[in-house]
């Protein structure tokens, strides 16, 4: 595998989503053409396509201060500048988070800055993205590597400010607040965005820097919010002295790796390797040294020795900048790389693919179903009829009793089915209240009630604690009115099916497993966030402000989706019954106007019978076409190999990568 691979899979990636997107427009436009798209339909489809456009890869670099994470990243993805695109220098360390990514509406590449002053005030970083005026916005001049390079040194700039404003600013300082006089040095910036004309950027690449320990603790956002939604965290050790005890603070507070072992999301990159080279002593116990590192930390960060990757960055972005094969691979590089590309695109692809399958997959088996069936009730008149050939009318007027008696029989049954819809909708209504967003804001102001008139910290942990507590014993009652809403949903089209014979349809579903799963995470953030020393340390007020900004604004926003879910699927749920029925009804009354124009007329008959041929024509290339849509957005994602994932995508050449406005 070349070092290319992880630009060539990355490339694929964004060209399956590209297919994907395609896919979904030609089906949008089928829907259209067979006046079968309706509202619920519709904005099902559009927040598909919409989660696809905005999908963007997010690989976040995770470590203590002077563990080479800056210049690891300048190695992997910056190589080809020809200099360090970020500021490594010795005496240099990232003091604000930073998204490095490409801003296609801004259409040139920038830095923006937020201001480390906005932390005072209730907004959470996400809130500020779409408000310009907070930031300050530097243009990056691409035609002068050397220059951009000085320009990207803004993101370490510091200032000193009195002990009291840090303190206000939720900074633990180690100062006592005296008379305010103290100076005490916080970053200049809250957070960075460098936008960048980059081939892996423009494929939807987005990496996050971050700062070291004392500098995320500071920033709880970051912790609870940004590194839990990347896709993929690598946690920079230095080789010389393996893990440390801020390394594995930082480990525990800020990676958060699950206890169940669903870490493959997580790597581990052990730098500074050519710190243990030694030209005196044998390779062989240099490899040895290096072996035992990787083992040690792999054991006490509790992680898969083979999620651990010996490596030097800074010889690996000298073996590229000097095109230098043989330094390269021993730079390890290449391997961590492959962990990229093997591991975290395929674990990516999987959850998007699941995604669409989930949104859109149902919908297509729906129609796929209708259709079918369809063309399966046209098979069996095109029978009835071509038997009815020769047949006298007395044979055809007991046809016409009998359907006008199954006609009403099926009237009846309809009746039934609507009073079965007024009980689910009593049901559906129950369960949505149990996921309102006013059953949570109430929780969220007696938890702030709580929390304001608490003087200790313990108050204040108890309050968190308190909140999470009511979260959960919420989505459990949500969780226990949703399967009971699903049985009935079961049992009214079960008891359809059977009274009329009619072809077995599966209702959609409906789970608040994955809204449960989310919430357990977020409470062992909360657990972590509770526990840690910063939060002890920090200023009261700051500590609220920032647990309701960070974390109950997540809490709350898994209850508004998961109520959101709910609703849509409340709205669809029966909605391919009520197809079904609607389209049994009309086979029913074609099938009584048939025969009755046949009783009148024979050569009805065979007008009919050629009607229905060309129908079923039709109805088989209907099927074939959903049939292929299906293929293409419920197939699994090109995974394993090369091979598949870049079939039909150019390989990037050698030189080709590129960075512009």
């Amino acid at each position: 595998m070349s070092d290319q691979d992880f630009s060539v899979r990355i490339h694929a990636y964004d060209a399956w989503k590209q297919d994907l997107l395609e896919a979904l427009e030609r089906l949008q436009r089928w829907l259209g053409q067979h006046d079968l798209d309706d509202g619920e339909m519709d904005l099902r489809l559009y927040d598909t396509r919409e989660a696809l456009r905005s999908d963007r890869l997010t690989l976040a670099f995770v470590a203590e201060f002077s563990r080479g994470k800056t210049e690891l990243i300048n190695a992997i993805f910056f190589a080809d500048l020809g200099c360090r695109l970020l500021p490594s220098e010795a005496g240099r360390t990232t003091m604000c988070p930073t998204e490095l990514l490409w801003d296609a509406d801004a259409g040139k590449p920038y830095l923006r800055l937020l201001p480390i002053e906005t932390r005072s005030d209730d907004r959470p970083i996400r809130d500020y993205r779409n408000d310009p005026v907070q930031w300050v916005k530097l243009p990056l001049p691409v035609e002068d590597p050397d220059q951009m390079a000085t320009t990207l040194r803004e993101i370490v700039r510091t200032k000193e400010v009195p002990a009291e404003v840090a303190r206000r600013l939720g900074f633990v300082t180690g100062v006592d607040a005296g008379d305010g006089a103290e100076a005490v040095e916080i970053p200049m910036w809250r957070h960075a965005i460098v936008s960048l004309r980059h081939p892996l950027l423009e494929d939807g690449l987005v990496i996050l820097d971050t700062p070291g320990l004392n500098a995320l603790g500071q920033e709880p956002e970051l912790t609870l919010n940004m590194l839990p939604s990347a896709q993929a965290i690598l946690f920079v050790l230095a080789a010389d002295t393996g893990v440390t005890q801020s390394d594995l603070d930082m480990w525990r507070q800020c990676v958060h790796p699950s206890e169940d072992g669903s870490n493959s999301h997580i790597g581990i990159a052990l730098n500074k390797i050519d710190t243990l080279w030694d030209e005196l002593r044998d390779q062989a116990r240099v490899d040895l040294d290096i072996a035992t590192q990787r083992r040690r930390s792999a054991e006490i960060l509790g992680m898969p020795l083979k999620q651990v990757f010996p490596v030097s960055a800074q010889k690996g972005l000298v073996a590229r900048v000097r095109n230098d094969g043989d330094l390269l691979q021993r730079s390890g590089l290449p391997a961590l790389e492959r962990f990229f590309s093997d591991q975290i695109l395929p674990n990516r692809m999987r959850v998007l693919h699941d995604h669409v399958a989930s949104r859109v997959g149902s919908l297509v088996n729906q129609q796929l179903h209708l259709f079918e069936n369809r063309q399966a009730q046209i098979r069996r008149e095109l029978a009835n009829l071509q038997a009815l050939r020769g047949k006298n009318v007395d044979v055809i007027e007991h046809l016409m009793h009998r359907s006008r008696e199954e006609q009403a029989a099926y009237q009846k049954n309809v009746q039934s089915f609507r009073a079965s819809r007024q009980v689910l909708q009593a049901q559906a209504k129950v369960m949505l209240e149990s996921l309102s967003p006013k059953a949570v804001d109430g929780l969220i102001d007696e938890t702030r009630r709580a929390m304001s008139g608490a003087w200790t910290t313990v108050g204040l942990k108890r309050g968190m604690a308190a909140f999470f507590e009511g979260a959960r014993r919420m989505m459990d009652q949500a969780t226990l009115q949703a399967d009971q809403t699903r049985t009935l949903v079961r049992a009214i089209y079960r008891k359809f099916h059977q009274d009329h014979g009619l072809p077995a349809l599966r209702p959609p579903t409906y789970s608040t497993r994955t809204h449960q799963a989310a919430l357990t995470r977020l409470l062992q953030e909360a657990e972590a966030y509770r526990n840690s020393p910063v939060t002890t340390m920090t200023e009261q007020s700051f500590v609220i402000k920032r647990f309701f900004i960070s974390l109950v604004s997540r809490a709350r926003d898994i209850f508004f989706q998961a109520h959101q879910e709910a609703e849509a699927w409340f709205a669809e749920v029966m909605n391919p019954l009520v197809r079904q029925i609607n389209e049994h009804r009309k086979v029913m009354e074609r099938r009584l106007d048939t025969l009755r124009r046949i009783s009148q007329s024979r050569e009805t008959l065979e007008a009919r019978i050629a009607e229905l041929r060309e129908q079923a024509e039709a109805v088989e290339a209907d099927v074939a076409t959903l049939d292929a849509l299906r293929s293409r957005l419920v197939a699994p994602p090109p995974l394993a190999e090369t091979g598949p994932m870049t079939a039909g995508v150019p390989r990037p050449q050698p030189g080709s990568r590129s960075v512009g406005g």
